[in-house]
């Protein structure tokens, strides 16, 4: 059997989902208060987080990438296949890779200042170990019709729970679906008190564990759409239409259920995951059909650099400040300049060395992987 080749879309788009990670979303805010009303424009209000309910681009970025996690998966595991790696093998592989996720997670919250009194439990990383690795396990034991019903019932139930059991010690009259009222925060200040996201007052935390159960379907959408591509058989035109029309379909019934359960991504809600899943599905769609399928990948070249090394950009960062390197080389250009401009400029260089960091990585075949 002929080997399956790596999919170039799939390092392009991680590398175009990372790439607001290591300072794009600043650039781009900085950008847009150089023109008047910028600050208060429809594009810098995506460079952030909304509090509570709603959605911008930066709240996509997550999403995207335990999507993405879970498209590779199939070609993976088709690949230990071939190789007749037995089946305890490829198990103690998910759950290493999950351990592993959620050590480094730790790991970024400060594990290694050994202050274990107020350390953080969860985290982005642990997220990504744990709903990966449920969805990989559901991927292996399971058909295809089979884990759309577990994906449906995970979704449904999710919701009704949060809808039907509010926080016990939640005010009165607060919304099962609000900060104060939902029972997602609830169960983290019960399992680990003082441990939670101070971000949030220390009281609910946006990686907690109920929240993971809906995070696992995110994987399993992106397995969905590696398991698509895999098939033989079916043209990639229709395989990419094919992807157009579920991501339509995805997006009208998040729309529609967002009417009774919030979009909300620190909930992560059954209506966040279909409308942020409709938005990842066609995302790839696009990147697949114009790099694999046409075949025009010099353009993605810059974000493939990055997306090759995601593991690094959570990790580097908490060892080498780029922060510095940037003052050192652009603080005394960026102080004659008009306030705005010099920040703008600022941002670009911090994004700049960033990048060629991780190209000089590339250039080594240096590669940070779990």
């Amino acid at each position: 059997m002929k080997a399956e080749k790596r999919l170039a879309s799939l390092d392009a788009l991680r590398g175009f989902d990372m790439l607001f990670i290591i300072g794009l979303s600043s650039l781009i805010a900085a950008l847009c208060r150089l023109f008047p009303d910028g600050a208060d424009s429809w594009l810098l209000r995506q460079m952030s987080h909304v509090e509570w309910d709603g959605l911008t681009h930066h709240d996509t970025i997550f999403p995207l990438f335990l999507f993405i996690a879970g498209i590779s998966f199939p070609f993976s595991f088709a690949k230990q296949q071939e190789r007749g790696t037995p089946r305890w093998k490829i198990y103690c592989r998910i759950f290493r890779r999950a351990a592993v996720l959620i050590f480094l997670g730790l790991v970024c919250n400060g594990l290694l200042k050994f202050q274990f009194a107020d350390l953080r439990f969860c985290s982005v990383l642990g997220r990504i170990g744990l709903a990966w690795m449920f969805a990989a396990l559901l991927f292996i034991n399971f058909k295809p019709s089979v884990r759309v019903v577990i994906a449906v019932l995970l979704l449904t139930g999710y919701w009704l729970l949060l809808r039907f059991v509010p926080a016990p010690d939640a005010p009165a009259g607060a919304s099962p679906f609000s900060f104060e009222g939902n029972l997602v925060g609830y169960v983290d200040r019960c399992l680990f008190p003082g441990h939670l996201y101070k971000g949030a007052g220390g009281v609910f935390d946006p990686e907690g564990t109920l929240s993971t159960v809906p995070a696992i379907v995110t994987a399993m959408l992106g397995m969905f759409a590696g398991e698509w591509v895999r098939r033989r058989g079916i043209s990639e035109g229709r395989k990419t239409g094919y992807m157009l029309a579920t991501a339509a379909l995805m997006l009208a019934a998040g729309l529609l259920w967002a009417q009774f359960f919030p979009i909300n991504k620190k909930l992560w809600s059954s209506s966040f995951v279909l409308v942020v899943g409709a938005y990842s599905l066609a995302l790839f769609a696009l990147f697949y059909w114009i790099i694999d399928v046409k075949g025009y990948k010099k353009w993605a070249f810059p974000f493939m650099v990055v997306g090759m090394n995601s593991i690094a950009i959570f990790m580097i960062p908490r060892v080498i400040n780029f922060r510095y390197a940037t003052d050192f080389f652009l603080e005394g250009l960026c102080g004659i300049m008009p306030p705005l401009w010099g920040k703008a400029l600022w941002y670009l260089g911090f994004l700049a060395l960033n990048w060629l960091f991780l190209y000089f990585l590339y250039r080594k075949k240096i590669f940070l992987k779990v």
